[in-house]
Formats: C-alpha cells, structure tokens, sequence
C-alpha cells in the first residue's frame, strides 16, 4: 500500500510511492483542494494534464449537502460524477461541522449541525460519516474527528481527544461493516489530534498508530497557532507514528510550511491557499511571492514563470494577468489558480528529486528566504 523509497540523511524527510486503487501517489505530495467536486476554477483537463494534480481532495460536508448523497450514489461516485480518473481524498466533515459553532451540538452519538446553506438539522456520526465516504467512493477516507480551536484549554482539549478516540473505535468497526460501491478498495485514516499539549499529541499518535489503518493524519494545526508550535507538535507526533505509513498533515499551507514538515516525516498535504490566494491576486513563484495588483506588474510581459512545467505559467504574462485580475475577469483567477497549482506541485516534485539526490536540506535551506518573500 505504501513503500518508502528513500530517505533524506540530515533529516526525516524521505520520498514514497502509495498505491490507491485510481493510480500511484508518489510522496510528498500536495493535494488540491475539490471541495465541492470541483477545485474551483479549474477543469479536470487542467489539473490532470497542465497541473499533473495526482490526487485531489473533496469534503464530505459539502458533497453531503449538495449536491447529496442520491444524486452521489446514481451518478456512481464522485470519480464519474466530476469526471475525474485520478485519486480523491475526503475529509470527514468534522473540521467543517465544529467551525460552525454557534450552529452545532456535540454529543456523544456525533455532531448535530445546521447547513449553512438552508438551516436544515443533521447529525454527522462515526458511522454515518464512513457510509457518505463509501457513497462519494473516495480512495482514502477520513475518520470521523472533533477538532479542537486555538487557544484551547487544556481539560477540553484532553475531554475533546477522548471523544475523537472513541469515534475512531465506532468509524473503524463500521469501515470493516461496509464494502466499497464502485468496485474499488478504499482505505481509512485515522486524525491525530490533541491541540498544542505534547503528552495529549502523543497519546493520540499512539491510538492512532494501533489501529491498524493504513495511514494517518495530522489534524487541529494552522488553526491560528504560531508556525514554530505546528512544527513542534509534528515532531513529536512523527517520534510515534509508523514508519511504514503514509502521514498527512491536515490544512497545511504555505511553501515554507510544506517544506518544513517535510524535513520533518510529513509526506501528504493539501490546502485551500494556491487557488483562494490566486482568486484574491497573490501569485506563488521560485522567486518569492508576487502580489499582482500592484503597479509595478502593468506592463512586466514576463510570462509568469518560463521555467513551469505549467503552460499556463509559460504563456499569460504577468501584465495580462494583472489586468484580467484588476478588472474582475473570471479568466484572472483562472489562470492565477492554475499557475499557483502548478508551482506547488512543481514544488513537491522538486523536493522528491532533491531527497533522493541527498541535499534536500541544503536545497531547501537555500530557498525558503526567497519564497517567503514578497517581490
């Protein structure tokens, strides 16, 4: 299911191969986010050949909601729905659900929440959450997980660990209750969580490391905690964690941040920034970040990186993009959402070359000033 090919010498960081049943994973790998079957603004054209997305994300939540479960289970899953041959990744639903607050009720049997599309009253349980996963047909399906905010106190965070833990027990026995729809396998990942307290991270990185799963998630983090904590608590939980299991690192962000985590275990990330960024005009490239809206870029006819794999990113200029973003044209975010899509894949692959070529450290040492600058 999942092989290590080779390791990084100065560091945990290490290259991988998993195998789903729509096609191979080479790790570390970052996962655009679908939320809705759509990564937004982007056809499945685009992200499989211009972008080479190997896996992308949806979220249970919001498949849920709309477009709903029938319409899910008589288009035959998520991959034919959205017509897309690749791998898909579900969140479980539970970031989403507690970020509702004043909306939801957690209880033992799961989460009452309201939609925050109609009002409409539902329950999300351990059990439930994996039959809408076996509905959608995701390739690798999410535990059930309570997600705990920054700050938090010690006594819930502890409370709210317990209660994801048990979860966990009731998603497992009903993952092995059910069978796949669609004639594929489907893999589960439990969610380590436990907020920013060493010994609630490790015991959840041990309960999470027994449970026989295939591979293992990292949620609760870049939730308004400062960056250096985020790194501390992957330390500490990578100390745990199988070796021979895939780690994914929930919600996670920024290129520094994927390079980072890298360096330490992580092999799976997605995020919502290369395309919400991009729609607001913030462009990702090897130089460093570029606001386009500014001046300076009206008349830079520069492509947007000629180096890209991306054609996208060698054709449109920066002035071309700076004036469809200015004038609100869809084609702006468009074009700014595939580029940014396509620097952060470029990025992990990048990374892949240089662990196995044994200076990822050098290399990333050398270039993350240049990437958290702004230009």
């Amino acid at each position: 299911m999942f092989q290590v090919k080779s390791r990084d010498k100065e560091s945990k960081a290490r290259t991988g191969i998993l195998k789903t049943a729509h096609g191979d994973i080479p790790t570390p790998i970052f996962m655009p986010v679908g939320t809705a079957g759509t990564v937004k603004g982007v056809l499945q054209r685009d992200l499989a050949e211009d972008i080479d997305a190997k896996i992308i994300l949806g979220n249970t939540y919001h498949l849920f909601l709309r477009p709903g479960t029938e319409i899910l289970k008589a288009a035959g899953g998520l991959h034919r729905f959205m017509q897309w041959e690749r791998p898909i990744l579900t969140d479980s639903g539970g970031y989403q659900v507690f970020s509702l607050n004043e909306i939801r009720k957690i209880t033992e049997e799961g989460a009452i929440f309201r939609s925050h599309i109609d009002g409409s009253k539902h329950l999300f349980t351990p059990e439930n959450t994996i039959e809408i996963q076996r509905i959608i047909g995701a390739d690798i399906m999410m535990a059930f997980d309570e997600c705990t905010p920054y700050p938090c106190e010690y006594k819930y965070a502890q409370k709210s660990l317990l209660l994801t833990h048990r979860w966990l027990d009731r998603a497992i026995i009903r993952f092995k209750e059910t069978e796949p729809l669609w004639g594929h396998e489907q893999i589960l990942f439990p969610i380590v969580q436990g907020s920013t307290y060493e010994d609630l991270r490790r015991k959840s990185a041990e309960n999470a490391s027994v449970s026989g799963m295939a591979g293992i998630a990292i949620g609760g983090l870049s939730v308004g905690e400062p960056a250096e904590e985020m790194y501390r608590i992957i330390e500490v939980v990578n100390e745990i964690l199988p070796e021979d299991k895939p780690r994914y690192l929930m919600g996670v962000g920024t290129p520094v941040n994927i390079l980072e985590a890298i360096e330490r275990g992580i092999d799976m990330f997605d995020c919502v920034m290369p395309t919400r960024n991009g729609r607001n005009g913030m462009v990702f490239t090897w130089e460093g970040i570029i606001n386009i809206r500014n001046k300076k870029w009206t008349d830079d006819f520069s492509p947007l990186d000629p180096e890209s794999p991306s054609v996208v990113s060698r054709t449109y200029s920066k002035a071309y993009l700076r004036h469809l973003i200015i004038s609100g044209e869809l084609l702006g975010a468009q074009i700014a959402s595939i580029h940014n899509l396509a620097f952060y894949l470029n990025l992990v692959s990048e990374t892949r070359k240089k662990i196995e070529e044994g200076d990822f450290v050098k290399w990333k040492n050398a270039i993350i000033k240049k990437l958290s600058g702004r230009l």
